[in-house]
């Protein structure tokens, strides 16, 4: 279909619903069948759309490590170690501005993959920060914007890969070592990434207050102890968050916990060194692998036993499957229905040289809110928005080519912030054990928040660097 004002029903109104209805899962199915109708398919084209959006290498890659995530947490929760981390930590960690800043520094940490860091952290500090009556939504609030936040500003990271592939394709930049010149100079243009990651040590260490729906959460785990609002539907499972921990052995933390997470870790920087992309898919099977034989040498299962809590970790991240499989229909719906293009072509006649920059930043986080994907928008909006830069500024190298390239790219992750269909957004859902769209609401303000600013500083950088 041609682009039109059509294009942007589905993903808004997924959107839309969401807020309204509190229910991910509802709100994306009735997008997704609205989306196949205004297409001209009919309801009966809502089983094709499932097959063409989820019969795919990324999604299902993507489901693969979130299948083995839940059995890793699983293993992890079983053998004690989370526990005794706990312990162990909450000796030195006994205020929440301790315990928040902890949870900020480990996501900081876990500098290599947006989807890893999340897990990761969540499910560490989630005992954590319920002892001290820090609300779910503010544990995903830390995790959701400490993971790309962080990536996007990393040369070594796929995300520099990919925006200096996506870069060297779109300009006469030669070679791979000087696309990714650009984005090391680019970085210092990217004020979304470092005010986000400034924003969050400062809101956990309550230097800013909490405000907006955020403050309320906080004042009613702090009032009442109640870290999940009443009638929330956490994206993790009870089946994981309540797993009964073995009492026939005592767990070791370097064994069970340390050795897992350096497993993964060293896996990951290792294969990113030396073929330049992180296998985050075998890392979580290796952890989980190593893990499973050490418990059954502990003694702390059967073999039937693990496979029971193997089931019982799958089971506890079937929700936030789900919700990324339909999201992933909405992206779909959106790649077919021209919901990008619709927006370019709608903003096109504002372009000035001076306005690139916080242009491309607004039409970046507007296209991966609406499509809640981040590397998606990019494919898109690079090619476009860098081109522009260069022609108006007559060298690549340039401040203004430089500030449009990182307002890409933090625009993508910006939108990604504000987007329950992105697939970080459910993630740092899951990882936290809260609800997706309390997690959604809360953490919207303080995107905007820094999202204000980096527009009118991309503004001043515009017409400075003209």
């Amino acid at each position: 279909m041609e682009p039109g004002w059509i294009s942007i029903i589905p993903p808004l109104l997924a959107v839309v619903l969401a807020f309204v209805t509190r229910d991910a899962v509802i709100s994306l199915m009735i997008a997704c069948v609205v989306g196949v109708v205004l297409l001209g398919h009919g309801v009966q084209g809502f089983p094709d759309l499932l097959m063409r959006s989820l019969g795919t290498p990324d999604f299902i890659w993507l489901c693969s490590i979130e299948l083995f995530i839940g059995v890793l947490i699983a293993f992890l929760q079983r053998s004690g170690a989370v526990d005794l981390f706990r312990k162990r930590v909450s000796r030195r960690a006994r205020t929440q501005q301790q315990v928040g800043l902890l949870g900020w520094g480990l996501g900081l940490l876990i500098f290599f993959s947006d989807y890893f860091s999340p897990l990761f952290v969540g499910p560490v500090m989630r005992d954590i920060t319920d002892r001290v009556r820090i609300s779910r939504e503010k544990l995903a609030y830390i995790c959701d914007s400490t993971s790309a936040s962080v990536i996007v500003l990393i040369p070594i990271s796929a995300w520099a890969a990919y925006l200096s592939g996506l870069a060297l394709t779109a300009t006469d930049l030669e070679g791979r070592d000087a696309a990714m010149q650009l984005f090391i100079r680019s970085i210092p243009f990217n004020f979304y990434g470092f005010m986000t990651i400034a924003m969050v040590g400062l809101i956990a260490a309550k230097i800013i207050p909490d405000f907006g729906p955020m403050r309320t959460a906080e004042d009613r785990a702090a009032r009442t102890g109640k870290v999940l609002r009443d009638g929330a539907v956490p994206m993790m499972g009870k089946e994981l968050t309540d797993l009964e921990v073995t009492t026939s052995s005592r767990p070791n933390l370097v064994l069970n916990f340390l050795l897992p997470v350096a497993i993964i870790i060293g896996t990951n920087i290792t294969t990113f060194v030396i073929t330049g992309s992180a296998t985050v898919l075998e890392s979580f099977m290796l952890a989980c692998v190593v893990l499973g034989v050490i418990m059954w040498f502990q003694r702390v299962d059967t073999l039937r036993g693990l496979v029971q809590t193997a089931m019982t970790g799958i089971k506890g991240v079937m929700v936030a499957v789900v919700i990324l499989a339909l999201a992933y229909c909405i992206n779909t719906l959106s790649q077919d229905m021209k919901t990008a293009q619709y927006v370019l072509s709608v903003t096109e006649a504002w372009m000035a040289p001076a306005l690139v920059p916080v242009l491309a930043f607004t039409i970046s986080g507007f296209i991966s809110f609406a499509t809640g994907t981040a590397w998606g928008t990019y494919a898109i909006m690079v090619p476009i928005a860098l081109p522009l830069a260069v022609q108006f500024s007559g060298d690549v190298m340039s401040p203004l080519s430089m500030a449009t390239f990182a307002a890409v790219a933090g625009g993508g992750v910006f939108g990604d912030h504000c987007s329950p269909l992105s697939d970080t957004t459910v993630l740092s859902s899951l990882g936290s054990a809260c609800d997706h769209i309390d997690h959604t609401r809360t953490q919207l303000p303080y995107a905007l928040v820094v999202a204000l600013v980096v527009a009118a500083s991309y503004l001043l950088v515009g017409y400075v660097a003209t």
